[in-house]
């Protein structure tokens, strides 16, 4: 299928902590897959990713692609539960599905438990991070060093308060700008800007992702992968096993990350929204 003949595509829409994410299981060629995303986020606005889906891989149960092949922990979640639903799993115990995810060579282990009505309680384990570094950035004048984490498929730049960079969070056209040059200046596949507030076991995060190669940039309700990134980094700086709650625009993640056994666990919820047509 290509953009020509897009028309009367038809595709599902989950919730994933806010973070809206469409699901496309017809055949869709590579380089159609952005326009092909384009077109279903321009008709439902509230979609923040769109995905491409093929059940029942050799290694895996299915295998996700991003329209932007980058890596998305929340769409696979969304995956793990459209494969649950199209194979009539009940779920009454906790299910785990294998997947294979566009942005990451390890298979996505994600462990799912139904609600009900099409809604599931989830934990998947998180590719673990590629490398954990203090680098220095500019923008607009501005100059100080930031905990940059990156991942395959996609890297995480951590800002809090006390960062000359923390305003951007108010000034959200500049920190769109700047996404984009770092994602450029770090070659990244997507870029996530994690604005970190608080202390302890209970903070705020308010994620902005970048993807150049969907051309999107989302102030997004929650993000998985920088949900994690933020995890990997508060471990990685105490040497012990963190558990953070990350209060974020659509709802509540949770993290536990492991710096001795590099495992990070994250915890969320996903629903089924609507099948829909281009």
């Amino acid at each position: 299928m290509n953009v020509a003949n897009a028309k009367g595509l038809a595709f599902t829409i989950w919730d994933p902590t806010g973070n809206i994410t469409a699901l496309v299981e017809d055949e869709v060629a590579v380089e159609w897959q952005p326009e092909v995303a384009a077109q279903i986020m321009r008709k439902h606005p509230e979609v923040e990713q769109v995905g491409f889906l093929h059940m029942g891989d050799h290694d895996a149960d299915a295998e996700l692609r991003m329209a932007g092949g980058e890596f998305c922990g929340n769409a696979s979640i969304s995956a793990a539960a459209l494969y649950l639903l199209r194979s009539g799993v009940a779920c009454d115990d906790t299910q785990e599905v294998l997947l294979k995810v566009s942005g990451t060579h390890d298979l996505i282990h994600v462990l799912m438990h139904s609600d009900g009505d099409g809604s599931y309680d989830s934990r998947i384990l998180m590719p673990r991070e590629l490398a954990i570094e203090c680098r220095r950035f500019s923008f607009d004048g501005l100059n100080g060093a930031l905990s940059l984490v990156r991942m395959e498929g996609i890297s995480h730049i951590v800002i809090e308060p006390e960062s000359v960079f923390f305003g951007l969070l108010d000034e959200r056209s500049s920190a769109e700008r700047a996404v984009r040059a770092w994602c450029e200046e770090l070659s990244a596949d997507g870029l996530g800007l994690m604005f970190l507030e608080g202390q302890g076991s209970e903070r705020r995060l308010t994620p902005l992702v970048y993807v150049p190669k969907s051309g999107t940039v989302f102030w997004e309700n929650s993000c998985a992968s920088g949900s994690s990134a933020v995890g990997m980094c508060l471990a990685a700086r105490t040497g012990a096993t963190i558990k953070v709650s990350l209060d974020e625009p659509g709802g509540t993640l949770c993290v536990t990350s492991n710096p001795a056994t590099g495992q990070t666990w994250l915890e969320g919820h996903v629903s089924f929204r609507q099948l829909a047509t281009l």
